[in-house]
């Protein structure tokens, strides 16, 4: 079991689905989807583009870099089940967003 880390304030993803964050050496992209927070590993493994700067729809976020697309709820590649992103689990803590580190 690891420990959650407040990443972001609920407010920076008022106006935006999608955002990048770096902590503790790891860069992790949230989302908000339906009025709820999920995290993934926020560096595309195909060519390190910034998944955090994709485009999201539904739960579907497109690298910017070259358009490869991931499941933001699962991690999984959406045309291989090969390729998986790591996922955090998310909770709301007053007005932090924290995600779970190992």
């Amino acid at each position: 079991m690891g420990r959650f880390v407040p990443i972001a304030k609920v407010a920076a993803l008022e106006s935006q689905p999608a955002i990048e964050v770096v902590i503790e050496g790891r860069i992790v992209a949230v989302y908000r989807v339906d009025g709820e927070y999920v995290a993934i590993e926020g560096i595309c493994p195909h060519a390190g583009g910034p998944l955090g700067a994709g485009t999201l729809v539904g739960t579907t976020v497109t690298c910017p870099w070259h358009g490869w697309q991931f499941d933001v709820t699962t991690g999984r590649h959406c045309l291989s089940d090969r390729i998986q992103q790591a996922t955090y689990v998310v909770r709301v803590d007053g007005d932090d967003i924290c995600v779970e580190l190992p």
